[in-house]
């Protein structure tokens, strides 16, 4: 109650959805805002599977824990081709 109500034009500035601090909230929305979310969490998901998978492959059979790492990388192959597939699409570009 006792705070000073001047807010900072930093503050009411657009955030990374492009939309200012206040306006309508029935206003149209990106999709490809949408887009570069869901490609963030899905390649970050995937990213993540990696580090379990690091510390297991020390504590397996040399011959299963080649298995293991053969798998992985094309799994990675897999992801890396998807990853440039979305970059040459555009989904990635923001303009």
């Amino acid at each position: 109650m006792l705070a000073p109500k001047a807010p900072d034009p930093e503050k009411l500035s657009a955030y990374e959805c492009g939309f200012n601090a206040f306006d309508d909230a029935r206003m149209k929305f990106d999709v490809r805002f949408y887009l570069v979310s869901i490609l963030f969490i899905i390649f970050d998901l995937e990213v993540a599977f990696l580090f379990p998978w690091a510390v297991a492959l020390m504590k397996l059979p040399h011959d299963v824990a080649q298995f293991a790492f053969w798998s992985m990388l094309t799994f990675l192959g897999v992801l890396t081709v998807g990853f440039i597939y979305e970059w040459k699409k555009g989904a990635l570009e923001w303009e």
